[in-house]
């Protein structure tokens, strides 16, 4: 009998971080719970922050992964916007790191071509494989598809990473 993981999927963003869990054993994928951590427009960015690490800080208490995955950001137009998407990805890559679970990190294409099949699907693409690939998952918005497209890609590459060492 495979030993099961649990994966944690984090889609950065600076409103709406999303979020989704997976458990992998041997090839099986099982949904265990998603959706997304939202901090308040207006509030001081120090502010939106905190709030972003304390709602993942609890999805990672709650559900005990045991290992993370992360989609790396796209170059932004605005160097303000991807300044502050970056300060809000380091809050999402230093959670389940100061948890002790190791983080990997995985291009927007690559996640899109291992769920879809295609690495440049659209967002209603991903969140119909994701659908398809864990039946009983409930994304109430893009971001938490997203963050199980992230999971999903993770299962998929876990293995070879870690004989690559990476």
């Amino acid at each position: 009998m495979a030993e099961t993981i649990r994966i944690l999927g984090l889609d950065p963003g600076l409103r709406r971080t999303g979020w989704g869990v997976v458990d992998v054993e041997g090839t099986r994928l099982a949904f265990a719970g998603c959706g997304v951590v939202a901090s308040e427009d207006k509030a001081p960015l120090a502010e939106r922050l905190r709030q972003i690490h304390e709602g993942l800080t609890r999805i990672v208490a709650a559900f005990a992964p045991h290992e993370a995955a992360v989609e790396e950001t796209f170059v932004n137009r605005d160097p303000q916007s991807a300044l502050k998407l970056g300060q809000a990805r380091g809050v999402v890559l230093v959670v389940p790191a100061l948890a002790g679970i190791p983080v990997a990190e995985y291009a927007a294409n690559l996640v899109k071509k291992s769920v879809v099949g295609a690495g440049h699907a659209d967002k209603n693409q991903v969140a119909a494989m994701v659908k398809l690939l864990l039946p009983k998952a409930t994304p109430a918005s893009a971001d938490a598809a997203d963050a199980l497209a992230v999971a999903i890609a993770h299962a998929h590459h876990r293995k070879a990473r870690a004989l690559v060492g990476r």
